[in-house]
């Protein structure tokens, strides 16, 4: 279904028209009233059926009387038939028989933005107290605003089947109301759906870290992508799949972001001592290549000097000394050697 854009008639002046009405017909009211007790029955009787029946007309014709605020539609039907949407802010006059839809007026995500759809507040005062209650009328009109889905985290298997919690915040707004009223049944909740689906249909794609022989791009290649080392990458990826999946609901996403990334917890605690143990090792090997080119430069610029000649097994002995003390983790305890080298 199309949106097709409505140009109402201006409010003020129609509003204007009707408390005009609305006296004429309670003056033919009373004047009927007072024929009647001139004796001119049935004129007066006329006259008082012309203004009630005025009366009630106007009354109902006060009920086309719209308000559209700022960032607002509001869709209309007419005996079940699609009449149109009030997209630009006013005050107007339409059908007074028109109805305003929006199936997702009552739906709460716990999202930034999820206003009440134009609905009043009316304030009931409690006889004998000092309290209130506030009662909130649902509205019909659709927010056009920018708002942010933040769903609640979920648990994916990644492409190791790893089990991990991720959460992701939306950015969408409605940009046909058309589609979004009548295509799907609650748009809200539609996008909340499709949001945790399309989470789940990528993150199974990615590994919670580089690993090897991962392919992520769908080329055949393997590539380090990752769930951690490529979250803006992710992240657009989601955003092009909930797209793709709520265009036919008319809403747009504009952005979507990876607000929480972990391992599950029945594995986050393996999971850290894994990654502690990659990051010993490649301290360990960052100390041993170090250690392993002081102790060349000590045996060449000792050969460079002359300061003393070494043979092989004096050599591996000093190599073996250094290595000791530059890769250990602990201070060594240097002894003196107060007699010959040899």
């Amino acid at each position: 279904m199309t949106e097709k854009i409505l140009e109402p008639k201006k409010g003020i002046p129609v509003l204007i028209l009707l408390l005009i009405l609305l006296i004429l017909t309670l003056v033919l009211f009373i004047w009927g009233i007072r024929q009647v007790g001139n004796g001119s029955s049935l004129v007066g009787i006329l006259l008082m059926a012309l203004g009630a029946l005025g009366f009630i007309a106007t009354l109902i014709s006060f009920a086309g009387l719209k308000v559209v605020g700022p960032q607002e539609a509001l869709v209309l039907t007419l005996f079940g038939n699609y009449t149109g949407t009030i997209r630009e802010p006013g005050f107007y006059f339409v059908n007074p028989f028109s109805t305003g839809v929006n199936p997702a007026a009552k739906t709460k995500l716990g999202q930034s933005g999820d206003v009440d759809g134009g609905g009043k507040q009316s304030k009931i005062m409690i006889s004998g107290s000092d309290s209130s209650v506030q009662v909130e009328a649902p509205g019909k009109k659709i927010s056009l605003k920018i708002m942010t889905l933040n769903n609640a985290k979920q648990k994916v298997n990644d492409v190791l089947g790893n089990p991990v919690e991720i959460g992701i915040a939306v950015m969408w707004r409605v940009k046909d109301t058309a589609k979004a009223v009548f295509e799907v049944d609650n748009f809200k909740e539609y996008l909340s759906l499709q949001a945790d689906s399309a989470v789940r249909s990528i993150v199974k794609i990615y590994p919670y870290d580089v690993a090897p022989g991962i392919d992520t791009t769908g080329d055949g290649l393997a590539d380090e992508g990752s769930l951690r080392g490529s979250t803006n990458i992710v992240a657009e990826r989601i955003r092009q799949e909930i797209q793709n999946r709520v265009e036919e609901a008319g809403l747009e996403v504009i952005e979507a972001r990876i607000t929480y990334l972990a391992y599950a917890q029945e594995i986050a605690a393996a999971m850290l001592q894994r990654q502690q143990a990659s990051a010993i090792i490649d301290a360990r090997k960052m100390i041993v290549d170090g250690a392993v080119g002081m102790v060349e430069m000590a045996i060449d610029k000792l050969n460079e000097n002359g300061v003393v000649e070494l043979d092989e097994e004096r050599k591996a002995a000093m190599v073996s000394n250094l290595l000791v003390v530059l890769v250990g983790s602990k201070d060594a305890q240097p002894i003196v050697n107060s007699g010959s080298l040899y």
